[in-house]
């Protein structure tokens, strides 16, 4: 099954990035299932690398490297990067830096799409 997954809130502050991070990763690990995830909005700082949480807090990063190990892809709004000063160096790797056409590709390839 091909699912995207749409994110729009913050790393931190709220669960709802970290549910559908949970579920992705938990999708990707099954096979015949393809990942995609896109990152709008406050989302966009989940894409970025090296947080710092508290201990026994969750961190983002780990299941964002978790589904992109899986074979899934990350794509991350641009505008929103840039209105959050978010540049490509400071992404985790393998997240890209994408449009919201990449995003309308990637709905019509989506067997599913699920909004978080």
């Amino acid at each position: 099954m091909k699912t995207l997954f749409i994110l729009n809130d913050p790393p931190y502050g709220t669960e709802r990035s970290y549910n559908g991070f949970r579920l992705a990763r938990a999708l990707s690990k099954h096979d015949g299932n393809e990942i995609r995830l896109f990152l709008l909005g406050d989302a966009a700082l989940c894409a970025k690398a090296g947080q710092k949480v508290p201990q026994g807090y969750y961190n983002i990063e780990f299941f964002a490297q978790s589904i992109l190990k899986h074979g899934g892809q990350i794509g991350v709004c641009g505008m929103c990067m840039d209105a959050r000063g978010l540049k490509d160096e400071e992404m985790i790797q393998g997240a890209e830096h994408s449009t919201l056409e990449h995003l309308a590709e990637w709905t019509e390839w989506a067997d599913k799409v699920l909004v978080f």
